[in-house]
């Protein structure tokens, strides 16, 4: 290396990056910026939600309106390394938005509405929606048929995939976009938005699935009232039995909030849930009837 290329190649590595994020609050430089992307990526984004199609968006498409300085920007939030943003949940990998699909559309379900009425004062009301089309690999929409027709068999009720796949550009979008929600603290926004790679709605081999009820009840904003619904009560009985397990239980220790609606479809896994389900199970029934006390004494711990 000549005398001049050794200058030059340490006054470049002596030069931090422009964007090192402090994963604790961004800059004050770094939260305009972020105002600056988010307001030049809002055209394609609504441009692709109303196609119906957001949740494939590339990462080509996604860089495409920004320039090199925001493009650069948007980057970094790929690099941040675990340790550094606090992330306890394992590596999925990178879904590109170009995997094989099938789509699920025509889901309606029901939600309040608040209406005036003619002498002003308000009331509730409830009406139908069509939830956006959802997208999942097609082994996990047959066992999401499955488990669903099953459920209709037992209690009469169903549930409908309000989120699926995402692509890993979007679930980046998602990460920047709700920053602003956690006082632009990548820490903090990793507990409730998974950084690109460790989404499970991003992993065709770990497809998660979120999902609602036909009244509407998602558990946004309250969490119990989804988790005593009699359908989440039939999942946390029977999903196993189809492939499903859920992600982020109560005191999970991932970091990550309770999700009851948050399910993903992790055959091997839900495999060794089979034995522990019936083992309490019969544990159950042992205590009730006064038999089995040798059993019924131990009986194995259950996360779900």
């Amino acid at each position: 290396m000549t005398r001049i290329a050794l200058v030059v190649f340490l006054l470049f590595a002596a030069v931090p990056s422009a964007w090192a994020l402090d994963p604790d609050r961004l800059s004050d430089a770094d939260i305009a910026m972020q105002k600056q992307v988010i307001a030049k990526l809002e055209p394609l984004i609504r441009k692709r939600d109303s196609e119906k199609n957001l949740a494939k968006l590339t990462f080509d498409e996604l860089y495409a309106p920004l320039n090199e300085k925001e493009i650069a920007f948007v980057k970094e939030f790929r690099k941040i390394s675990r340790k550094d943003a606090g992330v306890r949940i394992p590596w999925r990998g990178i879904a590109t938005g170009k995997e094989d699909l099938v789509i699920l559309k025509g889901q309606r379900v029901k939600e309040k509405v608040v209406v005036k009425n003619p002498d002003g004062t308000k009331k509730t009301k409830l009406q139908t929606r069509v939830l956006p089309p959802q997208f999942l690999p097609p082994d996990v929409y047959i066992a999401y048929e499955k488990m669903m027709s099953a459920m209709q068999k037992d209690i009469g009720k169903r549930l409908y995939v309000e989120s699926g796949y995402r692509s890993s550009a979007f679930q980046l979008y998602l990460f920047i976009y709700y920053l602003k929600n956690h006082d632009y603290s990548v820490r903090e926004t990793v507990k409730f938005v998974a950084l690109p790679g460790y989404s499970e709605h991003g992993s065709t081999k770990y497809q998660a699935l979120d999902f609602i009820n036909e009244d509407g009840v998602n558990g946004d904003p309250n969490v119990r009232e989804f988790e005593v619904l009699d359908e989440s009560k039939w999942l946390h009985k029977n999903a196993h039995r189809f492939g499903f397990v859920i992600s982020y239980p109560k005191n999970g220790g991932k970091g990550i909030t309770y999700e009851p609606w948050h399910w993903r479809y992790d055959p091997k896994a839900a495999k060794k849930l089979a034995p522990k389900r019936s083992q309490s199970a019969a544990a159950s029934r042992c205590a009730s009837s006064g038999a089995c006390s040798e059993l019924a004494s131990s009986r194995p711990e259950s996360r779900f």
